[in-house]
């Protein structure tokens, strides 16, 4: 089971941390992902970090701007977010995934999604 939370209104450019915990499972066993969804759009592909955090990949939207970290310690992964726009306005939903991927149909646990709303 997955738990998002951290998400909330903020103004364009500011920074905001999502958090992930993960139960039940073994975390360390899964490749995390984060993915987004906007009003009326496509889920889509924001990052991943490997099972032992030591690789990230990102989406070229968010590239330079979010980072995504995790501690096995803690089940949990992290999505910190800088530098936010408008367009970043979406549910934020994070994912458990046994290969590394950007493909929604490769993640077999979702949490419920936070919500990230950026006012400009």
């Amino acid at each position: 089971q997955l738990q998002a939370c951290g998400g909330g209104l903020v103004q364009a450019w500011a920074f905001l941390r999502l958090s992930c915990a993960a139960s039940g499972g073994a975390f360390s066993s899964y490749v995390m992902g984060w993915f987004r969804q906007a009003p009326g759009k496509e889920r889509e592909f924001v990052g991943s970090i490997s099972k032992s955090g030591g690789a990230t990949y990102y989406a070229d939207s968010v590239k330079g701007r979010f980072t995504i970290s995790r501690d096995n310690a803690k089940n949990t992964v992290y999505l910190q977010m800088s530098s936010l726009k408008p367009e970043d306005t979406a549910n934020y939903y994070c994912s458990a995934s046994r290969v590394h991927s950007i493909r929604r149909i490769d993640y077999i646990y979702w949490g419920q999604g936070t919500l990230v709303t950026v006012s400009s």
